[in-house]
């Protein structure tokens, strides 16, 4: 009877948080986002010059403010993430394992993603469409030796890299501050200067909800430009094989490599999988790790019988870091752009870029758009062109179903195989 009634709990957490998020909302986002791709091919298709040069001109609009508010968005999350988790100390040796297997499950869904770039090799859209983001893209990046693309990352000095738009850099600086705040001593003034971060990076977020708003608009010219270019067959083509890299890297992730890491531990991934079951399907219909978290939890202590010490520890940890699905996107998504912009994709840059995305994805915690937005901030800052992503954007309503279910399962994973070690020693 209690196991019923715990299983009744579940069930209930996993109806409430399915009536929380307003699907009717999501439908009509997505419904705006199609009906403005839609309209803006047409509208470039039928090459009115006036109309074309409107769309140029708020194309670049957008452009600019993703630029203006690229940087700094992805400096704070990851400061303000990584000063968080250091705040807990006093539970060390849940929290390394809870990091340790989340970096190790990040690092792998990228790497399949990269693999599977390599394999499938989606091909680059006409010339002519991203010939005009070519000029902007850094010179001679292609031509550095390995110690030279190693160095120009490392910063001189604080503001050069903001100044300039370096997202490496300012990765960098951006990890070495959090970890900084990690490790300080408890006092007032550490106090006073995480609140001053966190309160700016909320005024980014809203400022950042304000350009989403008005985001159709945006969808609208950047779909307009394309179709003044592009051949229909020859986008397809090349979008059909970079969506089967991105969904079949979150296939194998899903149902192989977490899989896997469970088998390594001696745990039983079916068990866990159908334990766990309530809360990837809520993922799924929800489209967010912090909305499912309740199932989550009720799903693991419940079900899964995991030690309540370590769910609610590292649980609400990996909705915030944990981002397999994410990591995977980032990389694939900025390769692809990047290769459409004429940069040459060496193996050095290809393993350059694995490590930004899992400290990227890593970072993205409370980001509205997830992911998506941080990819194209990564894209923005490089000076590429961004109408790609304008055209990824409706495609990524069903990607980001697909990653949030993966995100959740690999917190599910992460969680039982740190209880799995724990067990009998907290």
């Amino acid at each position: 009877m209690a196991d019923n009634s715990k299983r009744a709990s579940v069930a209930e957490t996993a109806r409430e948080a399915m009536a929380k998020n307003d699907a009717g909302a999501q439908k009509k986002q997505l419904v705006l986002w199609f009906s403005a791709l839609i309209a803006g091919g047409i509208l470039g298709w039928l090459q009115i010059e006036s109309l074309n040069g409107l769309f140029d001109f708020i194309a670049t609009v957008f452009t600019r403010l993703f630029q203006f508010i690229a940087v700094p968005t992805i400096a704070l999350a990851v400061i303000t993430t990584l000063a968080d988790l250091g705040s807990r100390k006093e539970t060390g040796r849940i929290f390394a394992r809870a990091v340790t297997y989340t970096l190790l499950t990040t690092f792998s869904a990228a790497l399949v993603g990269l693999i599977l770039y390599n394999v499938i090799a989606p091909g680059n859209l006409p010339a002519d469409v991203v010939g005009a983001g070519v000029a902007d893209v850094p010179q001679k990046l292609e031509k550095l030796s390995y110690y030279e693309h190693f160095l120009s990352v490392i910063p001189n000095n604080m503001l050069q890299p903001f100044l300039a738009g370096n997202v490496l850099s300012v990765l960098l600086i951006a990890a070495f501050a959090g970890l900084g705040l990690a490790f300080m001593p408890e006092t007032e003034n550490r106090a006073v200067l995480l609140k001053g971060i966190k309160g700016l990076q909320e005024l980014l977020f809203t400022m950042i909800r304000g350009i989403l708003y008005v985001l159709p608009l945006g969808i609208l010219a950047f779909a307009a430009q394309l179709s003044a270019q592009i051949e229909a067959g020859v986008i397809v083509g090349s979008l059909g094989k970079y969506v089967a890299v991105v969904l079949g890297g979150n296939v194998i992730q899903f149902f192989i490599v977490l899989p896997l890491f469970l088998l390594l531990r001696g745990l039983n991934p079916l068990h866990v999988f159908r334990q766990m079951s309530p809360a990837i399907a809520v993922a799924l219909f929800t489209k967010s790790s912090a909305g499912t978290l309740p199932v989550t939890l009720a799903s693991a202590e419940n079900n899964l019988k995991v030690n309540t010490k370590v769910s609610r520890f590292v649980l609400p940890i990996c909705t915030t870091i944990n981002m397999n699905g994410c990591a995977a996107f980032i990389l694939v998504t900025s390769l692809f752009v990047m290769q459409n912009a004429g940069i040459e994709l060496t193996v050095g840059t290809m393993i350059t870029w694995l490590f930004v995305a899992v400290l990227a994805a890593v970072g993205n915690a409370g980001v509205p758009m997830g992911c998506y937005f941080l990819t194209l901030s990564l894209m923005s800052s490089l000076g590429v062109p961004l109408g790609i992503m304008g055209i990824i954007l409706p495609i990524f309503t069903i990607i980001d179903m697909i990653e949030t279910a993966e995100n959740v399962w690999s917190d599910s994973v992460v969680c039982a195989m740190t209880d799995h070690d724990l067990k009998g020693k907290i």
